[in-house]
């Protein structure tokens, strides 16, 4: 969302490091209720690479929401995903896909090191181990996304958060499903252009009951929700 200043940069980095890790791919992005000028370069950016996919939502879906869409479009056998403010580095994927052998179903990959502000970090490393605590994870990061995932997955794992808590749903279904992970380590590059709505009080509060309503789905009552 919002993302205007960086989306061409990010969909010609991954259009780079998709043709070298596949013969058959992809790009989607959803532009998730964008204010500024990303729809007008998502438009330039769809007419010439037919490999672009843009769906365009003009009400915000929510973090969750977005990702969702995108998934749901998704056509090929992998599905990989990455935020459009170029706080990772999508020539990196092929890192992911390295790690890629029989048997594996998810790359999860791991910031090596947060550039971001110190407040930032602090508060980061808070929600990284209370969310390890709550709900049992076993990752090193697990609120990194850069992700690569067998698209057959979404087919017996349902997903049903609209909000930034989709990280922790994806890792948690994943994991108590029995999909095997590895883990990768990622750069992190401090955010450039825009700014975070989730560091603010009133983000901060809502993302602290959406994490207590993703508590109670998936760990008391044991995901049957």
């Amino acid at each position: 969302m919002n993302d205007g200043g960086t989306i061409a940069s990010m969909i010609w980095m991954a259009r780079a490091a998709l043709r070298q890790a596949a013969a058959d791919y992809e790009i989607i992005v959803v532009n998730n209720g964008s204010r500024d000028y990303t729809g007008v370069v998502l438009a330039e950016l769809a007419a010439a690479l037919p490999e672009l996919r843009v769906i365009s939502h003009d009400q915000p879906l929510g973090y969750g929401g977005a990702l969702r869409a995108g998934f749901s479009a998704a056509s090929k056998d992998w599905v990989f995903y990455t935020d459009g403010d170029a706080q990772y580095n999508p020539l990196e994927l092929g890192l992911l896909v390295s790690a890629v052998t029989e048997g594996v179903d998810v790359v999860n990959g791991y910031k090596t090191a947060r550039q971001d502000p110190w407040y930032r970090t602090v508060l980061g490393r808070m929600y990284h181990h209370t969310a390890r605590l709550l709900f049992g994870f076993r990752l090193r990061d697990v609120d990194c996304d850069f992700r690569l995932f067998r698209r057959a997955i979404l087919a017996t794992v349902p997903l049903t958060s609209t909000s930034g808590t989709i990280g922790l749903e994806i890792v948690k279904r994943f994991q108590d499903a029995g999909f095997r992970f590895v883990e990768v380590p990622v750069s992190h590059h401090f955010r450039s252009y825009g700014d975070s709505q989730f560091f603010r009080p009133r983000r901060l509060l809502r993302m602290a009951k959406n994490l207590a309503a993703l508590w109670i789905r998936l760990v008391l009552r044991k995901g049957r929700s």
